[in-house]
This record gives structure tokens, C-alpha cells and sequence, in this order.
């Protein structure tokens, strides 16, 4: 007992929180200590070295894992010459494809061994992006991912950034590298397809055309009915959202000519469903539909939606691959190289024979 009455070890076999909080964080030998391999064989696992055998990486891992090891990323950065982070800037966090597009990146990242820091753009304007890029440059990235920027296609417009660029569905002049959904082969294929089916003609519902997915998607369709001699309805615009469709679809449900339509993304061809149905007019004995996207709903419309899928997690796996290329190359990879990724029509309910043809 002390002169209090307490007894000695009480304060001094028992660290408090402030004491505790001040252990040492894990080091490489720490790691190497408990996993039985060198502080050399640690650092290759750490830095995403590819020559470490499987069994011994796992050892490794495990030992981070049980000493809560944190790599240092500047020091990793300094010894690397990178910081393994990739720049994401997006302009519409909303639309399907983007979003679809952004998940396929993080993903593609994550399994080589990078992070994503992403920024949402304001607007489609010069200055707009280049604060996007110099926040997301100014975080310390190795390299940037543009998805879908219609203001590439402003003549003139570049990107100053001090780190490799690709861009994603967006870049008509290939200023940069790219990767690119063959938009024009899946509209042509959708349009094709109704006119198989004995359709005279395919009305399309199109997306806005500050996108350069939905002009690519318009100019296919537009194309393939005059390579096949039909004609050539007024084109409709919508803007993406199922509301627009409905909003078209009550335009053409009134048209006893309309057989066929195409639109450029399924949640249109949802709401112009559901005018059709609404105007007493059946889909597909009626009104063949076909959409675009292949979104994970689209098998459960009523009726199940013909439609074009996209390649979403292809397109995020080549960018990022394409990227990582152009970091490693130090800039000596082909500053114009485009990767195209072929789309599937995806053939269901919403699709069938013209009702004339189908009385002959």
C-alpha cells in the first residue's frame, strides 16, 4: 500500500488508453518475423512485385493481415516513382452507363493493386474539367480515366494534366487513347433485327444529342434504313429518362403506322411501353420494341425487353489496362490507340413479326 492506501502495481502494471495508443505500428520485419521470409520478400508483396512465389505471398498477406500492417504510400510513391492511384472524372454519376462503366473501373483497379479517386464535373465545359483534373492531380494520381466528355468533341479543346489520359466512350477525333463500345454495330444490329422481322420502317427514340453514344446510336439507325431502302421516320428526342419515353411513346402510340421502335437506352423503351399499353396497343403484336444497355431490369419488363448489352465490365477492364500502359511506357505508348468492344443484341418478348407480315 502507498500512503493512499492503494496498492502499488495498481498505476503501474495496468497502461492506460494514452499508453496504449502509443504502440508502435507493424514494420516490414515485423511482418517478415511472423511470416518467416525476409524483409526483401515483404517489400516485393508489398509493392505489387509479381516474382514471389503464390504460397509465400499468402504468408505474407496473412502477417500483414494479423499485425494490422499499413504500407507507407509515400514512401512506396518515392521508391516507385508512382503513388498506384487512378483518376476517375465523370460528369453524370446518375446515368446507367456511366455508372456501370465506373464500377468495371474500380474493380479493374482494385485487382491491380490500385485505388480510385474519382471527381464529378459541374458541367461539360473547358474550365469545368480542368478544375475536376487538377483536384484529382493535385491528390497525387498516376493517371486519369475520362468517361463520356462531350466537350472533346470541341475542336481545339485538350487536356492539360502531366499524367497519361485515356477516355472512355467520348473522344470522336482519338486525341487520346481510348475505349470505345461499337455504339453504331448495336444500333445497327437492333434496327436490322426489326426490319427482319418484316417491319416497313423503325421509328427511333434517341438520347440527347450532346452525347456522343446517342448521335452514334441515331447515325447507325439512320444508316442501316437507308442501306435497306426503307424510309426514314422524323427522329425523336428524348433525354435518357424513362419520363421522356412515356412522353414520346404517347406520340407514336396515336400513329397506327408506327410498328416498330428503337430507343437508345431501356429505361426510354420502358416508359414507351408503357404509353403503348396505355393506348391499348400490345408489345410486341402490336409495336415491336427494342432498347439499348441491357440494364439488369430489362429481363423483368412486361414484356421482356429486346435490347443491345453493353459490355460495361470489358470496357472498365481496358481502360484500365490501357491506362496502366501508358503509365508503365512512361509515355512511350501509342499516344492514339483506340480498343473497340463489340456489343450483343440480347433478343427477348419485346420483339416480334410485323402484324401484316404475320397475317400473310
Amino acid at each position: 500500500m502507498d500512503h493512499r492506501g492503494k496498492p502499488v502495481d495498481a498505476e503501474v502494471d495496468r497502461p492506460g488508453p494514452a499508453a496504449e495508443g502509443k504502440r508502435r505500428p507493424a514494420s516490414q520485419a515485423d511482418v517478415a518475423s511472423l511470416a518467416g521470409v525476409s524483409s526483401q520478400t515483404v517489400s516485393r508483396v508489398a509493392n505489387g512485385r509479381s516474382n514471389v512465389e503464390p504460397e509465400t505471398r499468402e504468408k505474407v498477406l496473412s502477417a500483414m493481415r494479423i499485425l494490422g500492417y499499413q504500407r507507407n504510400s509515400a514512401a512506396r510513391a518515392l521508391t516507385l516513382g508512382r503513388f498506384h492511384v487512378l483518376g476517375v472524372v465523370m460528369f453524370d454519376l446518375s446515368a446507367h452507363g456511366n455508372a456501370r462503366t465506373l464500377a468495371a473501373i474500380s474493380r479493374a483497379a482494385q485487382a491491380a493493386g490500385y485505388s480510385v479517386n474519382i471527381v464529378c464535373a459541374e458541367a461539360q465545359t473547358e474550365d469545368a474539367v480542368q478544375q475536376a483534373v487538377r483536384q484529382l492531380t493535385d491528390q497525387a494520381v498516376d493517371g486519369l480515366v475520362v468517361i463520356e466528355a462531350q466537350i472533346l468533341d470541341r475542336p481545339g479543346f485538350s487536356v492539360s494534366t502531366g499524367v497519361p489520359v485515356v477516355v472512355a466512350d467520348g473522344d470522336p477525333e482519338h486525341r487520346f487513347p481510348a475505349v470505345d463500345t461499337d455504339q453504331a454495330a448495336g444500333a445497327s444490329a437492333a434496327t436490322q433485327h426489326l426490319l427482319d422481322l418484316g417491319h416497313r420502317t423503325v421509328w427511333h427514340v434517341g438520347g440527347p444529342q450532346d452525347s456522343y453514344a446517342a448521335r452514334r446510336r441515331a447515325a447507325a439507325w439512320h444508316a442501316t434504313l437507308k442501306a435497306a431502302g426503307a424510309p426514314v421516320p422524323a427522329l425523336e428526342l428524348g433525354d435518357w429518362t424513362a419520363e421522356s419515353g412515356h412522353r414520346i411513346g404517347k406520340v407514336l402510340a396515336a400513329r397506327p403506322e408506327v410498328t416498330a421502335v428503337f430507343a437508345a437506352n431501356d429505361h426510354m423503351a420502358l416508359g414507351l411501353m408503357l404509353a403503348l399499353r396505355e393506348a391499348g396497343r400490345r408489345v410486341p403484336q402490336d409495336v415491336s420494341v427494342v432498347g439499348f444497355d441491357d440494364v439488369p431490369e430489362s429481363a423483368y419488363f412486361g414484356p421482356p425487353l429486346s435490347t443491345v448489352r453493353q459490355d460495361f465490365e470489358e470496357v472498365g477492364r481496358q481502360c484500365v489496362a490501357l491506362l496502366l500502359n501508358q503509365i508503365d511506357s512512361h509515355g512511350g505508348a501509342r499516344t492514339n490507340q483506340v480498343i473497340t468492344v463489340s456489343p450483343e443484341l440480347v433478343v427477348r418478348a419485346s420483339s416480334g413479326p410485323c402484324p401484316g407480315a404475320a397475317r400473310a
